[in-house]
């Protein structure tokens, strides 16, 4: 069974960055996702990248995060920047279309 890991999650101030991470047990996939889910909020798409192709944001996080991946690593990261308060959630990553199983995810929590 695939597995997908997402690391890299923390607590930052407002302004603040981080980078997050995800690999998975096979050789990562052509097309993959990020997701992030805010307490008591339904589950949202953030950002997707292909093999080769250029990354796509929400409209949410777009000019403040930077999707990357490397391929010969099973790697793919999640630079954020700017970070605001209303991006305080659990990011995951998963492949497009999305596997039935999901990492644990990695919390993201911005605050002063």
């Amino acid at each position: 069974q695939v597995q997908l890991v997402e690391s890299g999650g923390g607590l930052v101030q407002p302004g603040g960055s981080l980078r997050l991470s995800c690999t998975t047990s096979g050789s990562i996939f052509s097309i993959m996702d990020w997701y992030r889910q805010a307490p008591g909020k339904e589950r949202e798409w953030v950002a997707r990248i292909a093999r080769g192709g250029s990354p796509d944001y929400a409209s949410s996080v777009k000019g403040r995060f930077t999707l990357s991946r490397d391929n010969a690593k099973n790697m793919m990261y999640l630079q954020m920047n700017s970070l605001k308060p209303e991006d305080t959630a659990l990011y995951y990553c998963n492949r497009y279309p999305p596997l039935e199983v999901w990492g644990q995810g990695t919390l993201v929590t911005v605050s002063s």
